[in-house]
C-alpha cells in the first residue's frame, strides 16, 4: 500500500480545522443541557411538542411579568378583576387608590390626574361627566357620591364679591311746582329731577352749556332741538360767571368752535384784527356786516377784549 504524505502546510491546516471542530463539539455539550432547560424543549420532542410547551411557557412568563409590573407600577396598573365600591368623593383631591375602587379605568385616572395638573378643576358634579370614556350607567352610579368641596367654586360667588346691581326701574324724585334748580350749575343727576326732562336732554343741556361756556339765560334752552319749553320754569339763573373769549387772540378755527359764532364771523373777526389792530369794544363789531345787532347782543357775554 502507497503511504499518503503531505507538505508541512497541509497538514497544519487540516490540525487547525480538527481543533475547530473540537472546541465547537465541546460547546455545545458543555451549553447544550442549560439551553434545552430554558427553552423547555428536549431533543426527542416533536413539531406540536415543541408549539405547546412554547405556548404554556409563555403564558407562564406573561403572567410572572405581569404581576411583577402591577407590583412595581403601582394602582395605576391594578387587575380588572379588583373589588369596587361606593363611597362619597370630591374629584378634585381623590387619588388614584380611590378613583380606582370606585370603578374608574387606569386611563381615566391618568385622565383626571393629567386634567388636574394643568390647573382644571371640577365645580360641579357635571364637570366630571364630561370624563373621557365615562359612560352614562356610570356617571349615573357615580354622581350620588360626588361631593364638590366649597373651597374650588368661584370666588365671585363669595359674599363679599356680591355688588349691588343699579337699579334701573327706580326713578329720581321729580321737583314740586315752585321749586327750581340753578341752570348754570346743574349737572345732569340734578336735571332728571326736573319735570319732563330724562337722560337724553339732560346730557343736552350739559353739553350745550360747556359749549356756551355756561348759561347766562334760561331762555337759551329753546335753542336746543326738541326742547319742552315747559320745563323752563324749574330754572334759575345764579350768579356763576360764563367762560368769555379772548376775541382778539384766538384764531379763526378757534372762534367758530363757540355756537354763537360762525365761519363767515370768526373770518370777519380775524380779518378786522389784521387790517385795524385789536377789538376795543363791541361796536366795532357793529362795523362788520356778518354781525346783526342780534348777533352782537347774545354774544357780549361770552367776549373778552
Amino acid at each position: 500500500m502507497s503511504r499518503l504524505y503531505y507538505r508541512k502546510t497541509d497538514r497544519k491546516a487540516i490540525l487547525t480545522l480538527l481543533s475547530v471542530i473540537a472546541a465547537v463539539l465541546s460547546l455545545l455539550h458543555a451549553f447544550g443541557d442549560k439551553f434545552g432547560k430554558q427553552t423547555g424543549i428536549t431533543p426527542a420532542a416533536d413539531s406540536l411538542q415543541v408549539r405547546t410547551a412554547g405556548v404554556h411557557s409563555g403564558d407562564a412568563r406573561g403572567m410572572t411579568d405581569g404581576t411583577r409590573n402591577n407590583d412595581a407600577k403601582g394602582p395605576y396598573y391594578a387587575a380588572e378583576s379588583r373589588h369596587t365600591e361606593l363611597f362619597f368623593f370630591d374629584p378634585n383631591t381623590a387619588d388614584s387608590t380611590a378613583l380606582l375602587r370606585l370603578g374608574l379605568q387606569p386611563w381615566q385616572v391618568r385622565s383626571i390626574y393629567k386634567y388636574r395638573s394643568r390647573g382644571g378643576i371640577y365645580r360641579r358634579p357635571g364637570d366630571f361627566a364630561r370624563l373621557y370614556g365615562l359612560t352614562a350607567g356610570q356617571y349615573n352610579r357615580l354622581r350620588p357620591y360626588i361631593r364638590i368641596s366649597p373651597d374650588f367654586l368661584p370666588a365671585s360667588l363669595l359674599p363679599e364679591a356680591a355688588y349691588e346691581k343699579p337699579d334701573t326701574v327706580s326713578r329720581p324724585k321729580k321737583l314740586a311746582a315752585g321749586e327750581h334748580i340753578a341752570l348754570d350749575t346743574a349737572d345732569s343727576t340734578t336735571l332728571l329731577q326736573v319735570p319732563g326732562i330724562g337722560r337724553y336732554f339732560a346730557r343736552c343741556i350739559v353739553g350745550y352749556g360747556k359749549r356756551l361756556g355756561g348759561y347766562v339765560s334760561v331762555n337759551q334752552l329753546d335753542e336746543i332741538d326738541g326742547f319742552p319749553s315747559e320745563a323752563k320754569q324749574y330754572f334759575t339763573i345764579g350768579d356763576h360767571t360764563p367762560h368769555r373769549l379772548d376775541i382778539n387772540n384766538l384764531s379763526a378755527s378757534e372762534l367758530r368752535r363757540h355756537p354763537y359764532i360762525t365761519f363767515r364771523q370768526a373770518q370777519a373777526l380775524t380779518d378786522y384784527r389784521r387790517m385795524h389792530g385789536p377789538i376795543r369794544d363791541m361796536n366795532a363789531l357793529k362795523t362788520l356786516p356778518a354781525f346783526t345787532p342780534d348777533n352782537i347782543e347774545r354774544l357780549r357775554p361770552y367776549v373778552k377784549f
